[in-house]
């Protein structure tokens, strides 16, 4: 896209201004998702469908009745979210034939908003990954380097930002899969807090984590989407009683006075690029300079982060992932009897990390290991969440590196799960503890993004998106677009 088009606040001051039709920006989403479909980022488009949606939208805009914001705005949606008459196969063979009978609760939110979904992003299959690799789709390429992951497993939707397909996406957080691919490719994205957006139409994961959230260029179009996304689903039952928050509007440019915490378990990882460390330094600076207040603290049992997350979303994924059997939908293998055929269909239906996952959860589920691990991880979450609360009575926000590398090379860590799973260091601690948290880039190592994390307390979208805000409007790392966009 050219210039402001390719950011949501852009796109609608455009179309409000009468300088671009909807049509016109959903063509120019779809032509762009064909010119970089070399990058595997787009999976499927609607693009009968979200052409005459967009017709719709500028004879609304005609007509003085325009839905609000986001009213004709194209966007991507990730592939584990359903919507009516459209595939939702979570980058996996068990479901590669599934056909969504119901629209999800996105679907509904963004369609209530005016917003054009014009197709579905790549991922990680069932969202098990940090690099998506693990797809039926094959690997999304980062936009900057064809040649390195877009991190996961979000990484279609965040690539698709960052090659400006779209000006936003919609991506799912259960230990880092909307912040480390928009760390990796440079982009802003936030995870909310646990139960402010609806799971309604989300494919289960590890339920007690789960969450949808955008991508952005900026963080305030990331506010602007949130608004339209965010609130009560009586649906879902983790849904929280809270009305969609007004951010957009507190997007002031102003940190005077806010205290930003640096938690020094976080800057003293072992094996973190000395070269991120600086950039993310070097961002708090920034917001120093701007008359934010710096002070470290402390969140002690971080180095459990890791240990506690992969059992904890391992049981709740082998629990999930118990209904996909060949019975009621998805893929069915034919064999002479039923246990034959539950099993001929998930070991052809399922990749080899789901099935790890899967074997993993079920292990620490079954009798005699349930309190020696799920348990005693149960406890060690517990313990992480108080740890934030103490930090912040401190601090109003808390900034980390959002990972604690730049994009690595494609199949670098296939091999080696466990050096994968490390890459989620940093980010997995916030959905355990069910606060939320925002990726923006902050500078680059070699040509690479940099992410700069920001964590906030239960319910603190407006504050981090302020802070988020205040800082790309005195930088320009936000500005910046690859050069691999085909």
């Amino acid at each position: 896209m050219d210039g402001l088009l390719d950011t949501v606040a852009g796109q609608r001051d455009a179309l409000d201004q009468g300088d671009v039709s909807s049509r016109d920006l959903v063509q120019r989403s779809l032509d762009r998702a064909r010119d970089t479909e070399g990058l595997g980022l787009v999976v499927g488009t609607r693009s009968e469908v979200a052409l005459q949606e967009a017709d719709a939208a500028d004879a609304r805009r005609r007509a003085g009745d325009g839905r609000g914001a986001l009213d004709g705005v194209p966007v991507l949606i990730k592939d584990n979210m359903v919507q009516l008459g459209e595939p939702a196969q979570c980058a996996s063979r068990i479901l590669e034939r599934f056909v969504s009978p119901y629209d999800g609760a996105m679907a509904e939110r963004l369609g209530a908003a005016g917003a054009v979904i014009v197709g579905r992003t790549n991922m990680d299959e069932f969202a098990m990954g940090s690099s998506t690799e693990n797809s039926i789709h094959g690997a999304a390429h980062n936009p900057w380097d064809r040649t390195r992951a877009c991190g996961g497993s979000s990484g279609g939707a965040a690539g698709a930002v960052a090659a400006s397909v779209v000006g936003a996406a919609l991506g799912s957080d259960t230990g880092g899969s909307i912040r480390q691919p928009a760390s990796f490719c440079g982009v802003t994205g936030i995870k909310p807090t646990y139960g402010r957006v609806s799971r309604w139409g989300l494919v289960a994961f590890a339920s007690s984590l789960d969450q949808i959230g955008p991508f952005a260029h900026t963080a305030r179009d990331c506010a602007l989407i949130l608004e339209a996304i965010a609130g009560h689903d009586r649906r879902d039952s983790t849904s929280l009683p809270e009305p969609s928050p007004s951010l957009a509007s507190g997007l002031t440019g102003d940190v005077s006075g806010l205290v930003v915490g640096l938690p020094r378990e976080y800057f003293e990882l072992e094996g973190a690029d000395p070269a991120v460390i600086a950039s993310v330094r070097e961002a708090v600076a920034e917001l120093e300079r701007a008359g934010a207040k710096v002070r470290e603290v402390s969140l002690p049992h971080t180095k459990y982060g890791i240990a506690a997350y992969y059992l904890l979303a391992t049981a709740e994924a082998s629990s999930n992932l118990a209904r996909y059997d060949g019975v009621r939908y998805g893929r069915r293998v034919p064999s002479d009897d039923l246990d034959s055929m539950y099993r001929n269909t998930r070991s052809e239906g399922f990749g080899a990390e789901v099935k790890r996952r899967i074997v993993l959860g079920t292990y620490v589920l079954s009798a005699g290991y349930y309190d020696a691990y799920y348990r005693k991880a149960q406890q060690v979450r517990t313990l992480l969440r108080r740890d934030f609360d103490e930090a912040f009575s401190e601090c109003d926000v808390i900034a980390t590196p959002t990972s604690p590398e730049t994009a690595f090379v494609l199949g670098e860590k296939s091999s080696d799960p466990l050096k994968m799973y490390l890459s989620d260091v940093y980010t997995v601690t916030a959905p355990l503890a069910g606060i939320p948290g925002i990726s923006l880039p902050c500078g680059d190592v070699g040509g690479l993004p940099v992410g700069l994390q920001l964590l906030g307390p239960p319910l603190g979208e407006a504050t981090i998106l302020r802070v988020a805000d205040a800082y790309q409007r005195l930088t320009d790392h936000h500005d910046r677009r690859p050069g691999a966009t085909s």
